[in-house]
């Protein structure tokens, strides 16, 4: 039986004896109830309402646009599904970079209005202040490094981030320096995985890949990417775990046809 499995809740502590242990963390993505809940009863560690839900659930290119507001909404309807997995909330651009006040206030709403157990935050030594100030109210936080999507247009490309040895060691920094601060976890996105395992192990506190290889403490993966609801977006990294395009098409197109030919609904399916 895993440790997490025994715990009637995933908090910062389980995960942090996961690590001590050599259990690995199982992170997926969620942005409202019905999936939520298939997750949670299916035992999943972590739960990451991600702003990648500016994608996936609104459809725009990038993770910019999505609000405060609307990050609540999908945290409060995950977390409604949820009594076993830790939920983390991700604070989107503009609530958190460069006046920390703003973001002590954005992270107190969010945890306040959805429930969350934690907040997660993209970048190092740039965010310090907002994290320290966001941690000494209380509130867990979860710091992301490497590809970092808030920063697409600094970056202009998704590509392997840390491949050159100042920016790795930048990394290095930025993650001790995180770690320091107190954040209790950290996801480490698309850079190399030699890197991710010596950061990783450099780290007490737990990290969570993605893109990063096998020698991080855990990963995660976009929900529906991984379900293949998608079928659009295939990095490499990307392992598909179903193809749900492909079987919810042609049941919808099962569901026309017996409309149309008058086989739907049949005598015992009505009244």
């Amino acid at each position: 039986m895993y440790l997490s499995h025994n715990a009637s809740l995933v908090t910062t502590h389980v995960l942090q004896e996961m690590k001590n242990k050599g259990e690995k963390i199982a992170m997926l993505t969620a942005y409202d109830y019905t999936m939520a809940k298939i997750l949670d009863q299916s035992n999943i560690d972590v739960i990451l309402v991600g702003d990648s839900a500016s994608n996936v659930m609104e459809g725009h290119p990038t993770t910019l646009p999505i609000t405060l507001d609307e990050m609540i909404i999908y945290g409060a309807s995950v977390v409604r599904a949820v009594t076993h997995a830790m939920v983390v909330v991700d604070m989107p651009f503009g609530t958190y970079q460069g006046n920390s006040k703003i973001a002590l206030e954005s992270a107190i709403r969010i945890m306040k209005e959805t429930g969350a157990n934690a907040v997660k935050m993209e970048g190092g030594r740039e965010i310090l202040e907002s994290v320290e100030r966001i941690l000494c109210a209380g509130i867990p936080v979860m710091g992301h490094l490497g590809l970092t999507p808030q920063s697409i247009n600094k970056f202009g490309t998704y590509v392997v981030r840390a491949k050159d040895e100042y920016e790795a060691n930048k990394l290095r920094e930025d993650a001790l320096q995180l770690q320091e601060k107190g954040v209790f976890s950290i996801v480490l996105e698309k850079i190399p995985a030699a890197l991710a395992t010596e950061v990783s192990q450099s780290l007490k506190i737990p990290t969570i890949g993605i893109g990063a290889g096998n020698g991080c403490d855990g990963q995660v993966l976009v929900l529906q990417d991984m379900l293949g609801l998608s079928n659009d977006f295939s990095p490499r990294f990307l392992r598909r775990y179903n193809n749900l395009y492909t079987s919810i098409k042609d049941s919808v197109h099962s569901y026309i046809n017996d409309v149309k030919e008058v086989t739907f609904p049949n005598d015992s399916e009505q009244y």
